[in-house]
């Protein structure tokens, strides 16, 4: 059965588009500079989930700030020349936040997000480090403004940052170059780097803490440098309580909002995204995506975690079983539901296996199944941008499955399930590679991406300590034990 829609470009539409998701995107912006902006709503399931007047209120606010304060203004320029000549502004009429992460593109992802809610909760402008390759693979999310650090930055290296750089916040405390505890006024650098990447030491967790905040406001220039999703820890910072709950009514959709907000396929990317779903996907009732990552190269043909993948998505009964040979066929039911399976992985043995169990056996139901998989890149290749192109484009159209089962751990995963709005199953990463984990998978307690490298850090007593269940609305994650995530109020 084929969807009927009056769009003329996508006769198997799935929703009278809402382009603009509900007052996330500011209208009137010129449709021929960003096609999937306009045109992805389209391709997408409706959501339950409306962004709050509030966050609307405050995304038309921010988009002025990115215009009167961001590269090509008097006020960065200004900024800039303060910066270079190592002068700390008093009372700034711009401050900044740079977003610097150097992993692979789920990683970048989640940090660039990471940083805009920081950049809406003090006021700040966003840039993204635009040498690994941000400005190829999106859209601006800002209209008339860039996001994009201009190459003419007068500070080299910030793709070199490390936890042992003397320009880090813990650092400027260890070396009393800051001191969070004072009562009184204290000079304050121009430039600090707010370093969040798994190395950190409890000098960089002071990050979540209020009275270093209420140090870090003065600074102009902050630099963050990190590699995972550290939203949750901006949830345990008190003075941002008030206004998160404003923001996000509904704690287990940040990233949803967010990330549909800043994450719009380039034009070229958008083409991959487009084409591939017309001709593959738009004709199923269902759309069932499947994300398989393995950690180990041992894993790459590994019948435990095709049993995994099998297990659980029968267990589940997100598709049909296969019939054993001998038992009876059963006639497809007039009317059933049309299921197609698409596969992401970078290893092409899973795809090949589950394609041809659907096609030399017949399924308990009946229905036929259709398994695609868009590309194989077999191992992770970082910083090639025809590689990046290829994994921008499945993580999006990932997102546009009605269902998911992914990865324990994976980012891609964690990319796809936010902006497509899902609850996915997880599949478990199993400790002995030789058995398959039983249960296989579980569904996960929310949408949201797990924050892999929480602070677990005290403010107040200033040493290693969980503060996790001390935050509403903030759980532990079901694939890294450790971790937190974001969940819905109770």
């Amino acid at each position: 059965m084929m969807r009927s829609s009056g769009h003329a470009w996508l006769p198997y539409a799935r929703n009278a588009p809402d382009k603009l998701l509900g007052g996330l995107l500011a209208d009137g912006v010129d449709g021929e500079t960003c096609r999937s902006r306009h045109e992805s709503s389209a391709y997408r399931r409706s959501t339950p989930r409306r962004p709050s007047p509030y966050l609307v209120a405050k995304l038309r606010r921010h988009e002025e700030l990115q215009r009167r304060c961001g590269p090509g203004s008097d006020a960065y320029s200004r900024a800039v020349q303060q910066l270079s000549a190592g002068r700390s502004a008093v009372d700034a009429e711009c401050k900044y936040v740079v977003s610097v992460c150097n992993r692979g593109l789920g990683n970048r992802i989640l940090a660039a997000a990471s940083a805009f809610l920081y950049a809406l909760l003090t006021d700040r402008v966003l840039l993204v480090y635009r040498g690994n390759g941000m400005g190829d693979l999106f859209c601006e999310p800002f209209p008339g403004a860039t996001w994009l650090l201009p190459p003419d930055f007068p500070v080299a290296g910030l793709a070199n940052i490390t936890v042992d750089a003397a320009e880090t916040y813990g650092n400027m405390l260890k070396n009393k170059v800051l001191t969070a505890d004072s009562k009184e006024p204290v000079q304050v650098p121009a430039l600090a780097y707010a370093y969040l990447e798994h190395d950190y030491g409890d000098g960089d967790k002071r990050f979540f803490c209020d009275d270093d905040q209420r140090l870090m406001s003065n600074i102009q220039w902050l630099v963050a440098r990190m590699d995972t999703y550290s939203v949750p820890g901006l949830f345990q910072v008190p003075s941002f309580a008030e206004e998160l709950a404003a923001l996000f009514p509904e704690s287990d959709a940040v990233f949803h909002h967010l990330g549909r907000y800043l994450f719009h396929p380039a034009d070229h990317v958008w083409g991959l995204v487009s084409r591939y779903y017309r001709a593959y996907l738009a004709r199923a009732e269902q759309l069932v995506g499947v994300q398989v990552r393995v950690f180990d190269s041992e894993q790459g043909k590994s019948p435990h975690v095709l049993r995994q993948i099998t297990s659980c998505v029968w267990k589940e009964k997100l598709l049909p079983e296969v019939l054993a040979a001998g038992e009876p066929v059963i006639t497809p039911a007039t009317g059933g539901i049309s299921r197609t399976v698409l596969i992401a992985s970078l290893r092409p043995w899973f795809y090949e296996r589950i394609k041809s169990m659907y096609w030399e056996q017949p399924t308990a139901s009946g229905e036929d199944v259709g398994v695609h998989q868009p590309s194989h890149e077999e191992y992770q290749q970082f910083g090639r941008r025809s590689h990046d192109t290829k994994a921008w484009a499945e993580m999006y159209l990932l997102s546009l499955c009605d269902v998911l089962v992914t990865s324990g751990w994976s980012t891609f995963g964690y990319v796809a399930q936010g902006l497509a709005g899902v609850t996915p199953w997880v599949m478990y990463r199993p400790l002995n590679f030789s058995e398959t984990p039983d249960p296989p998978c579980g569904r996960d307690v929310s949408m949201e991406p797990c924050f892999h490298t929480p602070p677990m850090y005290d403010c107040k007593l200033k040493h290693t300590a969980d503060t996790a269940r001390s935050v509403p609305h903030i759980r532990r994650c079901e694939d890294v034990k450790w971790g937190l995530k974001l969940v819905g109020p109770k």
